[in-house]
Formats: structure tokens, C-alpha cells, sequence
């Protein structure tokens, strides 16, 4: 049987977003992209290389796909991308014809019942990154078996 997995990059009050750059996902205006920069410590790389170490699929909710389709497939010399790129991607959506990212699928229409199902199957955990919105839902179905919560010591507003 398979779990889910968050493994999530939070500031304080409750920011998410993953360890980019200042262009990191400017959605919204949103100003401080690259937030957890000046925090990354080797704390932070063996909390992600031990979640990276085992096998998983990823799920992901549309808006988090969107930033690491257009982002994964174009890395070279990463190991993480390499390791994104081949995996299964799961993705909570309502444009399924739109998944370019290689072995990209849909959930489809009822989300909860598709994650219910992938649960009992076997396979490698689902890894859930980014996605607040896909984790509300997850969370109101209880669905979610572990929450890992980097928290950075800053306040973003």
C-alpha cells in the first residue's frame, strides 16, 4: 500500500515555495522569491536527500506542475531532475490535455476517489511538493499519512 507524502518549504506565516531563485513564481506579485536562499544549510539538503533517496511518484496540484514542467525537463547535470523527470507525475487538473511533462497523467474528475484507489495499489509512495491548494484537499479527505515541514525563521507577510 502506498502514502502520501508532503515534504513542504514553509516560512512562519505559512508561505510555500520551493528553494529557487528571486523569479521564483512571481504569481500574484508576489516580491520575495528566493526566500529560503539565505537559510539553506546542510540541515535543509539532507532533509531533501533523504526524502529524495527513496522511491516515490510525484503528485502535484496544477500550478506547482506548471512551474516544474517548465522548469525540470530543461536542468542539466541534476541528479534531482533527472530523478523528477523520470518519475510518475500525478497531477490534480482540469486541463488534462495540456501534461507535456514526460510521464505526466490526470487524477481526473474526482481527485480523492483517484488517490484513494492509487493508495491501495502498489507502487511507490506519492510525494507530494508544493501544491497548498492539492494539500487542503488531501488534508479535508485524510488522505496526507506523513507532513514533512522545513520551516525557514522569516515572516514574508
Amino acid at each position: 500500500m502506498r502514502k502520501i507524502i508532503t515534504a513542504t518549504f514553509v516560512s512562519l506565516d505559512g508561505v510555500m515555495q520551493a528553494p529557487g531563485g528571486p523569479e521564483e513564481d512571481p504569481v500574484g506579485g508576489f516580491e520575495f522569491g528566493g526566500w529560503t536562499f539565505h537559510y539553506w544549510d546542510d540541515v535543509a539538503g539532507a532533509f531533501i536527500g533523504e526524502i529524495f533517496a527513496k522511491p516515490f511518484a510525484l503528485l502535484l496540484g496544477r500550478k506547482t506542475y506548471d512551474i516544474f514542467a517548465a522548469h525540470w525537463p530543461y536542468q542539466e547535470n541534476s541528479q534531482i531532475a533527472d530523478r523528477f523527470n523520470a518519475v510518475t507525475k500525478y497531477v490534480a487538473t482540469h486541463r488534462p490535455d495540456t501534461l507535456s511533462w514526460q510521464n505526466s497523467q490526470s487524477l481526473g474528475d474526482d481527485v480523492v476517489a483517484a488517490l484513494r484507489q492509487l493508495k491501495q495499489e502498489d507502487g511507490p509512495d506519492l510525494l507530494v511538493q508544493g501544491s497548498s491548494e492539492l494539500i487542503q484537499t488531501l488534508l479535508a479527505n485524510d488522505l496526507i499519512d506523513e507532513i514533512s515541514l522545513l520551516t525557514f525563521p522569516l515572516v514574508l507577510g
